[in-house]
């Protein structure tokens, strides 16, 4: 079963993703099962935009130290880069 808001988990606001805003792409946290096919259907689901590119990366879990011996991991995700067409827009605030 489709659903485009268990796909799209959150949008990604960081330095760098407000930068790539000027360029037409977005960050999203996305599902670590979802493939670029179907966070193109969700992302033009969702916000009604036509995606032109569809870029995806793994990020790995890091460790982590917590409090002075216990070790642990921040948990990693798959973080996509949406390429919108031109003219087209998303108000993420």
């Amino acid at each position: 079963m489709f659903d485009p808001y268990k796909i799209i988990k959150n949008p990604l606001i960081t330095e760098k993703g407000t930068e790539l805003t000027k360029e037409n792409k977005y960050v999203f946290c996305v599902d670590k099962k979802a493939n670029k096919y179907q966070i193109k259907k969700a992302i033009e689901e969702i916000y009604k935009v036509k995606v032109e590119k569809v870029y995806v990366l793994n990020i790995k879990p890091k460790k982590r130290r917590y409090r002075f011996f216990i070790e642990g991991y921040k948990s990693g995700y798959k973080k996509a880069i949406v390429k919108l067409k031109e003219g087209e827009k998303i108000a993420i605030t």
